[in-house]
C-alpha cells in the first residue's frame, strides 16, 4: 500500500490547500481587474479582446495576409463630430448615467415582451468592457464579467476617457478599429477632419460592421445616417462634449 494511502493527514491536507486557493481567486481576481483597468486609464491599450480574436480567426482560416487596420488617436487628434455621433447613435444618456441606463434596459424588456424587434440596451461603458476586455457571446457569465468591468471603468475612469477609448476601438468595419483606421479607409483622410456627415455615417454601421458598410452605405445606413444627424444636433453637437469633462 501507498504511504500517501496509509497517511490520513495527507488527502485532507491536499483539500485544505486547494479550498484555500479557491477561496483566494475571487480576491485574486479583483486585484488583477483593477489593476488591469486602472492602468489603461493613463496607459493606451495597444489592442483590444476582440481585435485579439479577429486576427485569432484570420490565422485558423489560413488567411495569413489579414491585418487588423488600428491607429490611435487622441481625443484631441479626432474630431469632435465623432464622439457626438457614438453618443447620438448609442447611448443617449452617456454623461448621466453610470455605467447602466435602467431605463432603456426597461424600454428593451417591454418591447420585446411585445414582440416588437428592438435593439439592446447596452450604454457605450458597457460595449467598451465587452469590446476592450471580453469575448462575444451571451453567456451569464460573460454578461456578469461584463458588468464589473463596466463598474470598474466607470468608477476609475473620467466620461472624456471612456469615449476616447471607445472611439479608438469600436469595429467599423471587418477588422477595421477605430477612429483613425475608419477614417483613412472609408474616407481617405485623418480622424481630425472628420465632418459630421462622415461621423454619423461611421456611427450608424456599428450594429453590425460586418454587414453595413460606410464606404457604400445602403438605404439603412442612409436612412440612419441622417437620424443619428439629427439627434447630433438635438443633444448640441460639439458643445456637448463639455459636459464629459
Amino acid at each position: 500500500m501507498h504511504q500517501e494511502d496509509t497517511d490520513p493527514g495527507t488527502r485532507p491536507g491536499r483539500w485544505r490547500r486547494v479550498r484555500r486557493w479557491l477561496l483566494w481567486l475571487p480576491l485574486l481576481f479583483v486585484m488583477a481587474t483593477t489593476l488591469q483597468v486602472l492602468v489603461l486609464r493613463f496607459v493606451d491599450p495597444p489592442f483590444s479582446a476582440f481585435m485579439f480574436a479577429r486576427q485569432l480567426h484570420a490565422v485558423r482560416e489560413g488567411d495569413w495576409d489579414f491585418r487588423i487596420a488600428y491607429d490611435w488617436r487622441d481625443l484631441d487628434d479626432i474630431a469632435g463630430h465623432l464622439p457626438v455621433a457614438l453618443v447620438a447613435a448609442e447611448d443617449q444618456n452617456f454623461a448621466a448615467h453610470h455605467g447602466f441606463d435602467f431605463k432603456a434596459i426597461e424600454r428593451a424588456r417591454e418591447n420585446n415582451a411585445r414582440g416588437r424587434k428592438t435593439r439592446g440596451a447596452s450604454t457605450i461603458s458597457q460595449q467598451l468592457a465587452k469590446n476592450l476586455f471580453l469575448w462575444s457571446g451571451r453567456s451569464w457569465v460573460r454578461k456578469g464579467v461584463e458588468a464589473w468591468y463596466t463598474l470598474l471603468i466607470e468608477t476609475l475612469w473620467p466620461k472624456w476617457r471612456i469615449i476616447e477609448v471607445y472611439a479608438n476601438v469600436a469595429e467599423f468595419g471587418d477588422g477595421i478599429y477605430g477612429a483613425q483606421a475608419a477614417a483613412r479607409s472609408f474616407f481617405r483622410k485623418d480622424a481630425a477632419r472628420l465632418s459630421a456627415a462622415d461621423s454619423a455615417r461611421l456611427a450608424a454601421v456599428l450594429p453590425n460592421p460586418k454587414r453595413y458598410s460606410a464606404a457604400r452605405p445602403g438605404p439603412y445606413v442612409q436612412r440612419r445616417t441622417r437620424a443619428i444627424e439629427r439627434q447630433m444636433r438635438h443633444i448640441g453637437g460639439t458643445s456637448y462634449l463639455r459636459s464629459l469633462d
